[in-house]
């Protein structure tokens, strides 16, 4: 088996699953860095290591050699951006060459939605550390879409705020075409979403029509939105990252469009119509 020259974080789940899938159909050789070695979905042509993201002594010694690196971000916790830049800073030492890091649309210190933070504080390490890189900034997945109806309704304090809901199919297209040949990308940031920005009460209108029940949109006040949250228990900037997904809706954060997909797809960006209808 050749030598992997590039290696990806987050195989086992969704998104890097189906990024890993594509670059295994073309044949190329893959390197997955997971946390459970049982879990690797190993298609074919890829090795896989254990290596979690803040274990930076086995992702040095995994990516040694390794050209091109995937870093789809961590599992949501307090702890993701110390996790982050222990991956970086191991792959800076590993010589690794070009780093493509899975980033969100609007990420900044002061961004909204709170996690986007987490992304914007990852991006600045990236830049610090001297790796060329290549930020892909998704919008919120489309896919996701069914899963904020909660018995036929849809709440949260969007007001009449937009998001371009992106496909992850799309994404991982995206993801495969800038692995494949990373020079020309380096040094850039894509905004990755979907063909235009819809109000919360349009996705409804959408999901009744493609799944035949009706789904309807009811705002929230932010504090009815924690209220109606608290329930879960989930931790406080658990809670926070719920709520400000909904209220960056509302200011427009999220109703950012690009045409990215198709710059580096060659294909349009899927509706949300469409995702929904293929499953």
């Amino acid at each position: 088996m050749s030598t992997p020259t590039i290696a990806l974080t987050g195989a086992t789940g969704r998104l890097g699953g189906r990024i890993a899938r594509r670059l295994a159909a073309a044949a190329t050789p893959l390197l997955l860095l997971v946390r459970d070695l049982a879990r690797v979905p190993a298609p074919p042509g890829a090795t896989a290591a254990a290596a979690a993201y803040g274990d930076g002594e086995a992702v040095r010694e995994a990516l040694r050699g390794v050209d091109t690196v995937l870093m789809v971000s961590a599992a949501e916790s307090p702890a993701r951006v110390d996790q982050h830049r222990s991956f970086v800073d191991a792959a800076s030492a590993a010589g690794v060459g070009h780093l493509v890091y899975i980033s969100f649309v609007g990420a900044a210190p002061d961004a909204t939605f709170t996690l986007a933070r987490d992304h914007f504080a990852t991006e600045q390490h990236i830049r610090a550390s001297g790796l060329r890189y290549t930020f892909l900034r998704d919008s919120l997945y489309a896919d996701f879409v069914p899963a904020l109806v909660d018995d036929g309704v849809i709440r949260g304090p969007a007001g009449d705020g937009r998001v371009a809901v992106v496909a992850q199919n799309d994404i991982a297209d995206a993801a495969t075409a800038v692995l494949r040949n990373p020079a020309p990308h380096a040094g850039r940031t894509y905004d990755l979403t979907g063909p235009e920005a819809l109000s919360l009460s349009e996705i409804a209108t959408i999901l009744t029509a493609v799944t035949g029940r009706h789904v309807s949109y009811v705002p929230e006040t932010v504090e009815e939105a924690y209220a109606s949250r608290a329930t879960y228990g989930a931790p406080d900037w658990q809670l926070d990252a719920w709520v400000s997904t909904y209220t960056a809706i509302a200011d427009g954060s999220l109703a950012i469009t690009s045409t990215a997909i198709h710059e580096l797809t060659g294909h349009a960006a899927t509706s949300l119509d469409e995702v929904l209808r293929r499953g």
